[in-house]
């Protein structure tokens, strides 16, 4: 017997989302039906919306930072039971058998699926997920706060992870993502330095409130050198600034799936041993080691709840700018 899902749909690219009731079929194999409790809102999502992104499936259900209770499981589940709260990230599937896979690395998969992307997500009142990518969601986090971990976190934890154990992090583009990984930062005693769109100075506020050594625009100079960034903001004309701010050996990460054109520079900015490197994806095992951390530190989300039916309007305020913290979607 099927399962009807109330959803807001994407079925072209540069239009607004429609709401659909969508029959969903039994789970089977590995699946396991998710009744939706929550659904954060990624700048991923506004990509999406906006046609960034090559060769999504359409139509797509959009949302891969989503928190449910198993309501029926396939036949050959093993992890989960119905019942259990779980969380859907980004990385839905991949082959498990090809060079990226078997070295640990198969958030690189050339047949890797997306939830929200290649495969529906999170913007429904239920969902279908593959449970051997799915994570129990601790305890101590509500629906509402524990959605944001799951992409915001857990790319955001990648991306500190690939910066190198530096004292100086700066980050550019002060949104969900930043201001978890500025307290997982903090909490490792590293020193934060926080750029945001020139003049936003309730960013600027929000970043110092969260431990910031310092707040400033994009076009600001920081005042100690960095020993990395990371760049959440999807502009590639902050990658020359960056790599002028962190010293010689440091590292910039780009902590985004889709970023504009980075302007030509000189090969000085790079030179001195400085690393530019980008993050796709996510693996399980990051996925199991941010969500043991995220209590200890502990990792407080900020977010604002918004009725699934107010998705396009969220994403109309994303693609403007001057949300704080994240945005979760409720059934």
């Amino acid at each position: 017997m099927s399962t009807t899902a109330h959803a807001m749909l994407l079925e072209t690219p540069n239009t607004p989302l429609v709401p659909r009731a969508i029959d969903l079929p039994d789970p089977t194999g590995h699946e396991v039906l998710l009744r939706v409790l929550a659904c954060g809102v990624c700048r991923t999502d506004l990509h999406l919306v906006d046609g960034e992104l090559p060769d999504p499936k359409l139509p797509i259900i959009p949302g891969h930072e989503i928190v449910g209770i198993v309501e029926a499981v396939g036949r050959t589940t093993e992890r989960f039971q119905p019942g259990d709260r779980i969380g859907v990230p980004w990385l839905a599937s991949t082959c498990g058998k090809c060079d990226y896979c078997s070295s640990g690395r198969e958030n690189l998969c050339d047949s890797a699926q997306f939830t929200g992307y290649t495969v529906d997500g999170g913007y429904a009142s239920h969902s279908i997920a593959d449970e051997r990518y799915c994570v129990p969601i601790p305890e101590t986090y509500s629906d509402v706060e524990a959605a944001p971990l799951l992409c915001a976190g857990l790319i955001g934890y990648r991306s500190l992870k690939k910066a190198g154990g530096g004292a100086n992090l700066g980050i550019y583009g002060f949104g969900a993502a930043a201001h978890i990984v500025a307290q997982v930062a903090r909490w490792q005693g590293r020193r934060v330095f926080a750029f945001t769109r020139p003049g936003d100075t309730d960013a600027q506020s929000f970043a110092r409130d969260l431990g910031a050594t310092w707040a400033g625009g994009s076009d600001e100079t920081p005042p100690e050198p960095l020993d990395a960034a990371i760049i959440f903001a999807p502009l590639g004309a902050l990658i020359p600034p960056a790599l002028r701010a962190v010293r010689k050996g440091g590292t910039v990460v780009c902590g985004g799936i889709h970023m504009t054109d980075i302007p030509s520079f000189p090969y000085d900015v790079l030179w001195g041993e400085r690393t530019l490197l980008s993050v796709a994806n996510l693996t399980r095992a990051d996925a199991e080691e941010f969500l043991a951390l995220a209590p200890q530190v502990p990792v407080r989300t900020e977010t604002t709840a918004y009725a699934l039916a107010e998705a396009n309007e969220v994403l109309a305020r994303l693609r403007i700018g001057g949300l704080r913290g994240a945005v979760v979607l409720v059934p």
